[in-house]
């Protein structure tokens, strides 16, 4: 081989291991990638539902925990303040939510029936899987089939155990399996949603909600999906469990988790749902989504052939404390803060702080600052499988405001003896501290009795580069909508609050998350302005008038721009909407199309079918034409006043929007606008829905008590409709009769319901009918209607006999 020729070889060889050595690189850069926390919603004891009151709480003072409320009389009859007794729990107070009965089953299409035999916790995932959403800029609509993974962290269904009175077994239907298991928390979520990434239900005892975002970001950085809610939920409604809980002596019998301290007497149970949405940093920044801190790494192990089952192990907790902080690609020194499980047991305390220390103790004490610990459960109580997502939450709002809360009352009540914190690197804050280094870093740990052990490296959100500078001053669309008037007329209320102590530099974001990062309902509003205060008038105003009302079948598709003969205007406002729309507007005006040709393709590209005409006769440069089953409407599309061209044009498609048109926004933003993750969120409208315990004393084999009702004879079409929508009602548990309009589905049924329906009206009528041959898309009233006429037709001669 002549000289030149081994030459070339050696430097295609060379370039062929540079683009091995990058690949490599590549794929392990994608390993550690870090991932954004997009959005977060939370429901915990104290009446906390938003992060900044959750914030607020964590920069106060005093416990969560409250009395057993009321709507647990299984937990009281079990209260003995005698430690030992059999089948007692010493424990009469908790970390117990406000509210857990009350819920909005119309606005996610969920029947009555089933809500009433829905566990609460599923419920209260919907809600705070919906919000979490919505303060990630996320529209939510089925038919989508967003790319989103639901991952849960769940221990326990106590619900149904209130419809297991062995002597009324009818209390169980279809809805007692699905309304209880744990898989269905997260399937649940994903069906109502219309989402088609991965879900997985998570148990591992106190860490599932930790062990659950682990997963998530495995996913993730596979790709497996392109967005991930990980949820945590635990209520307290089973005696048996406290009982047994209290018979270990595990509880502390004033339930309060003392965490670090010499009274620690066992944990304070609590209870807690919460919801966060991830997805890969870089395509959060792509997106332009809310970072609200970023997910460096994670690791999850198990203690193994320890001492006992839920005995902790400090050499197992070292192990997860390092492989988290690798696959974070972060020092121990880097740490600022560690919020710890920290139960307020004399033995689990001990343990996780020794084995901290054995982690972080020789880089901490060379850096000469302490690292500080806490744990949220001083203050809320052991939320249980939902405690890691309470601590991530906690950890982020920390990182996000830059300042450690007190974790200790500045009491001077003595720490764990059995801890030597005089040698060790850790210091428990008992009052508030700004972050104690530049780099804004943390670890949460997440321990469960199953011997899972959680850890989580989380950092501050330092986006790149300035930020973008503020647009010019032009018009905005704000656009609000919602499944009900009373619902569009809270929002709209908070909406126009949140507008007057809102910087006015944030509008076009603002417009441009409520127009992209909300799902659009039947009832509507929109309203335009260049300013704050012209908005929040424009809302004002607006709760004094009624929304438009989109029925079901009248959304508007397509549209008419109707064009003046003579458009010498619409090629200077087509300069206009340039300048006020750059990512909207393609192309010079000349070229392949004409102006009005060009101003009608604006509009198309916002998603309606659009048609254009010349009329001799139009007074503007060009009008916006519909029609619905209300009749034609007209608005300017451009007006004949210079300089109004953006304003004009806004409130045209806001006029459609109003109308029923689906609308794809996203071109419509300002330069340097992103979605915000503080607005106000769906205001759920809920009813309550709850099963009253077992009563006790029935007699077993009793014949339960069932609603007499006799069908009318089957010649009485009238009658027979009027009887159908009576037992439909009957078997949706509804609390009203149901739009003619909406089908079966719509109104709230589904296949369980479908069965039971066609069972009674089998039962009356020998119709010779299965669920599978219902049209359940088709109108209620319609439905009806052919039922009545098969029915007649079915008996034959008139007053011919059926049974009741």
């Amino acid at each position: 081989m002549e000289p030149e020729q081994i030459r070339q070889l050696m430097q295609d060889q060379l370039k062929h291991s540079r683009r091995l050595r990058a690949r490599i690189q590549e794929l392990e850069d994608a390993r550690h990638a870090p991932l954004a926390v997009a959005g977060m919603s939370l429901r915990l004891p104290g009446g906390l539902d938003t992060p900044d009151a959750y914030w607020d709480f964590l920069r106060g003072e005093g416990t969560a925990d409250s009395e057993i409320p009321e709507d647990r009389p299984g937990l009281r009859a079990v209260y003995d303040p005698v430690p030992g007794r059999p089948g007692r729990s010493y424990v009469d107070r908790a970390g117990f939510l406000s509210d857990i009965a009350h819920f909005d089953a119309d606005f996610f299409g969920i029947s009555q029936r089933e809500a009433k035999l829905l566990d609460p916790q599923q419920r209260m995932l919907l809600e705070t899987a919906w919000e979490a959403m919505e303060r990630a800029g996320i529209a939510v609509r089925r038919s989508d089939r967003l790319d989103v993974g639901v991952y849960l962290g769940m221990m326990a269904s106590e619900y149904g155990e209130r419809l297991e009175d062995r002597s009324d077994m009818t209390r169980i239907d279809p809805y007692y399996t699905t309304g209880g298991g744990l898989c269905f928390g997260a399937g649940r979520i994903s069906h109502v949603m219309g989402f088609r990434g991965p879900v997985l239900s998570v148990d591992t005892a106190c860490s599932s909600s930790l062990s659950a975002l682990h997963l998530a970001v495995r996913a993730l950085r596979n790709g497996e999906c392109r967005y991930a809610l990980v949820c945590g939920s635990n209520l307290l409604l089973s005696a048996s469990l406290m009982v047994s809980l209290s018979q270990t002596r595990a509880v502390s019998p004033d339930g309060r988790s003392k965490s670090f301290l010499a009274t620690a007497d066992g944990y304070g149970r609590g209870e807690g749902v919460g919801a966060l949405v991830l997805m890969r940093l870089d395509d959060a920044e792509t997106e332009r989504r809310p970072v609200l801190a970023v997910v460096r790494g994670s690791a999850v192990n198990h203690d193994g052939a320890a001492s006992g089952l839920t005995a902790p192990n400090g050499p197992a907790q070292q192990e997860v404390f390092r492989a988290a902080l690798a696959d974070a690609r972060v020092e121990a020194g880097q740490l600022g803060y560690v919020e710890a499980h920290g139960t307020g047991t004399a033995l689990g305390d001990p343990i996780e702080v020794g084995a901290l220390d054995e982690v972080v103790g020789e880089e901490v004490r060379a850096r000469g600052i302490p690292l500080p610990i806490g744990s949220v459960k001083a203050r809320l109580g052991h939320l249980e499988a939902a405690s890691g997502i309470a601590a991530v939450m906690k950890t982020v709002l920390m990182l996000q405001h830059g300042e450690i809360p007190a974790a200790l009352p500045d009491d001077g009540a003595e720490l764990n003896p059995h801890i030597p914190w005089d040698r060790l690197a850790l210091t428990v804050p008992r009052r508030p501290q700004p972050w104690p280094l530049p780099r804004k870093v943390a670890g949460v740990n997440s321990f469960g009795m199953s011997g899972t052990n959680a850890h989580v490296v989380l950092e501050a959100y330092e986006p790149d580069g300035a930020p973008a500078p503020a647009a010019d001053a032009r018009p905005e669309l704000l656009t609000l909508s919602a499944k009900d008037p009373v619902a569009l007329a809270e929002l709209v209320g908070a909406t126009g609050r949140y507008l007057k102590r809102m910087d006015e530099t944030r509008l076009p974001s603002l417009c441009h998350t409520l127009r992209t990062g909300r799902a659009a309902f039947a009832h509507r509003i929109a309203v335009t302005g260049t300013t704050v205060d012209t908005l929040a008038e424009g809302l004002e105003a607006a709760l004094n008038q009624r929304s438009t009302t989109v029925p079901r079948e009248a959304a508007v598709r397509t549209a008419v721009v109707r064009l003046s003969a003579a458009d010498t205007r619409l090629a200077e406002a087509l300069d206009e909407l340039g300048a006020a729309f750059p990512a909207a507007v393609v192309g010079p005006a000349g070229g392949t199309r004409g102006p009005g040709e060009t101003v009608a393709h604006l509009v198309g590209r916002l998603g309606v079918r659009i048609r254009t005409e010349r009329d001799a006769d139009a007074k503007d440069p060009a009008v916006l034409e519909w029609t619905t089953a209300a009749g034609t409407t007209t608005v300017p599309l451009i007006g004949a006043a210079p300089g109004s061209a953006a304003q004009t044009f806004l409130a045209a498609v806001g006029a459609l929007f109003a109308a029923g048109a689906d609308l794809s926004f996203g071109e419509l933003a300002a330069p340097g606008a992103r979605s915000l993750g503080d607005l106000p969120t769906y205001p759920f409208q809920r009813k309550r829905f709850w099963i009253e315990e077992p009563r006790t004393g029935t007699e077993a084999g009793e014949e339960p008590v069932r609603r007499a009702s006799r069908a009318p004879e089957p010649g009485d079409r009238d009658a027979v409709r009027a009887y159908l929508m009576a037992e439909f009602v009957e078997t949706l548990h509804a609390s009203e009769q149901p739009d003619l309009e909406a089908s079966f589905l719509d109104a709230g049924g589904d296949s369980f319901l479908s069965v039971l329906f066609i069972t009674k009206v089998e039962e009356s009528y020998r119709l010779g009918l299965t669920a599978e041959e219902l049209p359940l898309d088709m109108p209620l009233g319609e439905l009806f209607a052919k039922l009545a006429e098969d029915i007649a037709r079915q008996a034959g001669a008139p007053g011919e006999e059926h049974g009741a």
